[in-house]
């Protein structure tokens, strides 16, 4: 039977420094990213996002804007991974500059393309950025190759 994996990701806008907050990921999916994390039984998406943001970042977020998804699927097993995607420049708190998933800074969005970013990330900026898609498809498996000299290496499908 096939499986469905939810997760999200949330980008901090600060509207002062017109700076986004990054998280430096020391444990899966490596690099640099927006905070985020996975849905826990019996508990929103939503509510996901905010739990997540507050444990990894010490930032309460509020009115978040819900941006579009991603969406993996694997052609062999039939399974799915889905990632919403939030924003928002309504924060509070202190942030906390290190967590046990990484380190926390804030980074101008130009600068992102050029951050070492874990596999897909930077995949995911259209959505987050433009008005343009709320999704992204992707159909792969474990033998899929990918050709990372092509501008969508990964074959991701926006809509």
């Amino acid at each position: 039977m096939a499986e469905f994996e939810f997760t999200n990701m949330v980008m901090i806008h600060d509207k002062s420094t017109g700076r986004v907050l990054v998280q430096e990921r020391i444990k899966s999916w490596k690099g640099i990213a927006f905070p985020g994390g996975h849905v826990e039984n019996g508990e929103s998406i939503y509510d996901s996002a905010v739990r997540e943001v507050f444990e990894e970042t010490g930032f309460t977020v509020r009115n978040l804007i819900p941006c579009g998804f991603m969406q993996w699927y694997n052609n062999k097993t039939n399974d799915r991974y889905f990632v919403f995607f939030y924003k928002t420049h309504d924060f509070s708190g202190e942030l906390m500059e290190n967590s046990e998933e990484g380190r926390n800074f804030w980074v101008n969005p130009e600068d992102l393309y050029k951050l070492n970013t874990p596999g897909n990330f930077k995949e995911y900026l259209p959505i987050f950025f433009g008005d343009r898609f709320t999704e992204g498809f992707c159909s792969w498996n474990e033998e899929t190759e990918y050709d990372m000299t092509k501008p969508n290496p990964y074959g991701i499908v926006y809509r």
